[in-house]
């Protein structure tokens, strides 16, 4: 089965809740980890990668907490699983140019590359805030894809 760690989808959870709060989006890792019933720990790690890949801002002090470094309509879910997975691609040869031995002689390499930019495509396609909007993915869902050259 294909599909993103726990920690990328709680990573979404919490941005969400972020994007969703009422006080200007700056929230500590502990009202975080209450609003969303996940553990303080893994809310804290999740936070530092973030912030670390540039997602989040953290400013300390008695008002601090966690905000996003950009509006929710300019990150995009590519954004975010790049920044806690990492390279977004569907086989580990095609990320990874030189790995395997069968490359030059691939008879599905073309294929297994425009399946990795279809993906890549669609998570382009949805923004941190339509993540907020549940109501509306099947309309960004629904939206024709192109394969760019």
């Amino acid at each position: 089965m294909l599909k993103v760690s726990k920690q990328t989808d709680y990573g979404i959870l919490l941005l969400t809740a972020i994007v969703n709060a009422d006080d200007e989006g700056t929230l500590s890792a502990r009202e975080l980890s209450e609003m969303t019933h996940l553990p303080l720990p893994m809310v804290g790690k999740i936070l530092k990668v973030l912030t670390r890949e540039e997602v989040l801002v953290s400013q300390r002090g008695a008002k601090g907490g966690y905000s996003l470094a950009r509006p929710a309509d300019e990150i995009t879910l590519i954004d975010l699983v790049r920044a806690i997975e990492g390279p977004v691609a569907i086989t580990e040869c095609i990320e990874t140019p030189g790995e395997c031995r069968h490359e030059n002689n691939c008879p599905v390499q073309v294929n297994w590359l425009n399946i990795n930019r279809l993906i890549r495509q669609a998570l382009k396609g949805i923004t941190l805030l339509d993540m907020t909007r549940p109501q509306q993915l099947h309309q960004i869902a629904d939206r024709p894809v192109q394969l760019s050259s």
